[in-house]
């Protein structure tokens, strides 16, 4: 695995303050590793909390990339989904991960999902890893809920922005979709019912925080308003958040509340008190 330090610094590393304290993130280093799929040469970001070597036991926030963007969108951009990640996983000195898994059209197909294991178990030979929770935006934020229905025993939380919880029903970006799941729908149905995190709400045991625009005409909000219901109904942790005006994206506050939802039952007490 190669090491390659980016001379690039977190913006939150001079500007995040939280109660008065300034949260400083380490600079972040841009990791290769060979898949174990398929051979390929693949990559993620990873920022170390407080710029330093992280304590006898950390918690992993990993942030995954919306559809035309890759690892570094959660890392460097100004979008307030970004900045709201980052900064949850600041203050609570969590270590911060944004890989590519499979690149910028990967709606977590197989390859993707396998790419994501591999990444985390390798984040917990190299750290004691505590809790791991997973997030996303758009594609990522369908990806996160995919990935937590796929393998709940690896996740302990997620929040998930302005995604879809619903890969039958959904009909945008099919051709990326479509490369991705290795068919169609009409030629690999099970493989989109598989990845509907709706149809395996069963799985998502652990706490889930979604965010979602009335007028997204993007990535309709329909689906992740159905799974809430489902997993209120189930006596499950889950924030709903919904702007009957809001478009394909979540605002500063929305996206801020839905870290503290999520995080605030997930993290141990002295992670908690971090903030």
């Amino acid at each position: 695995m190669t090491l390659q330090a980016s001379g690039f610094i977190l913006a939150l590393a001079v500007s995040g303050v939280v109660s008065s304290t300034v949260v400083v993130a380490a600079e972040p280093v841009d990791v290769a590793f060979s898949a174990r799929l398929d051979g390929s040469e693949q990559r993620y970001v990873i920022v170390m909390p407080d710029g330093s070597q992280p304590p006898a036991q950390v918690s992993v926030l990993i942030a995954l990339h919306g559809h035309g963007s890759d690892r570094w969108q959660f890392v460097r951009d100004g979008r307030d989904e970004c900045r709201a990640a980052r900064d949850a996983a600041a203050k609570r000195r969590m270590i911060f991960v944004s890989p590519d898994y499979r690149g910028t059209t990967s709606w977590m197909g197989p390859a993707a999902e396998a790419d994501v294991v591999q990444i985390i178990e390798d984040l917990r030979r190299r750290f004691r890893v505590g809790k791991l929770v997973i997030c996303g935006g758009s594609m990522g934020g369908t990806a996160a809920l995919t990935f937590a229905s796929l393998h709940p025993d690896l996740i302990d939380g997620v929040v998930s922005m302005n995604g879809t919880a619903n890969l039958v029903e959904f009909t945008g970006f099919p051709d990326a979709i479509s490369a991705s799941y290795g068919g169609s729908k009409k030629g690999k149905p099970d493989e989109y019912r598989k990845r509907s995190a709706e149809l395996a709400a069963e799985k998502l045991t652990m706490p889930v925080a979604m965010t979602t625009g009335g007028r997204d005409t993007i990535v309709p909000s329909d689906s992740v308003l159905r799974l809430a219901r489902r997993l209120r109904e189930e006596n499950r942790a889950v924030r709903s958040i919904h702007e009957p005006e809001g478009g394909h994206a979540t605002n500063y506050a929305d996206a801020s509340e839905a870290f503290e939802f999520v995080l605030d039952r997930v993290l141990d007490d002295k992670e908690r008190a971090q903030k």
